[in-house]
């Protein structure tokens, strides 16, 4: 890697992973290479059935690459065990879906503190930190709702402060704003900017927003299973 700049916070080097089939095999990704640093925003434009889902699979440490390496913050994962890899996705990544997969019985609180239960954090310190992100995305007189009780654009903010809450180092999302219309989904993507700019974040958005895209820093999109920049 370039050592003359800071570490990317995910670095995929000459990434291949490929699905058996019947008749062999269903390649695609192949030698995919892609850098993202501490505070970019990067936009995964491409159409369905290119490779998207895997792409941030592999990056978000869900699959395992069949080829190359993925590096998170500057450590290689691809001889990490299940226990490093698990531990590594816990305090390093935060994933955004287009569905919030908020616990409908907990509050908009409670929903951001448990990763940092699960993580070890005391109690009172991951209450501290979940209030202090739903604060920061507008959700400051929201935080003893429960989902039902939000709007759409409310319970994806509250899945974003989830995703940030442990501080990772890499946010990935897919289609974080697919399921709002067009004002709430505006509104949804400038608090998520907001987010990793504030905090340095690295953040892949897969989106097929083109106006959403055309605000981040770089576009990208995947030809032939190689990860390709747009203009």
């Amino acid at each position: 890697m370039n050592q003359t700049r800071p570490t990317p916070s995910l670095y995929l080097q000459k990434v291949g992973r490929r699905y058996p089939q019947a008749d062999g095999f269903l390649e695609i990704l192949n030698e995919a290479d892609l850098a993202i640093w501490p505070g970019e925003l990067v936009a995964l434009v491409a159409p369905s059935g290119t490779g998207k889902s895997t792409l941030l699979h592999v990056a978000g440490l869900l699959e395992k690459p069949d080829d190359g390496e993925v590096y998170v913050g500057g450590a290689a994962t691809s001889q990490m065990d299940d226990v490093g890899r698990t531990k590594l996705r816990r305090e390093e990544i935060g994933f955004v879906y287009q569905f919030h997969h908020l616990l409908p019985e907990l509050s908009a609180l409670e929903n951001v503190m448990m990763p940092q239960l699960i993580r070890g954090y005391k109690k009172s310190i991951a209450e501290d930190r979940a209030g202090q992100v739903l604060k920061f995305l507008g959700l400051g007189g929201r935080l003893t709702h429960r989902p039902a009780e939000l709007s759409g654009g409310e319970q994806q903010r509250v899945a974003i402060a989830r995703a940030v809450a442990n501080a990772p180092r890499l946010l990935l999302a897919d289609e974080p704003t697919g399921n709002l219309d067009p004002h709430t989904s505006g509104h949804v993507f400038q608090m998520l900017m907001a987010i990793v700019r504030a905090s340095r974040l690295a953040a892949l958005i897969a989106t097929h927003n083109m106006d959403l895209a055309a605000k981040m820093d770089r576009r990208v999109t995947i030809r032939d299973g190689k990860i390709v920049q747009l203009p």
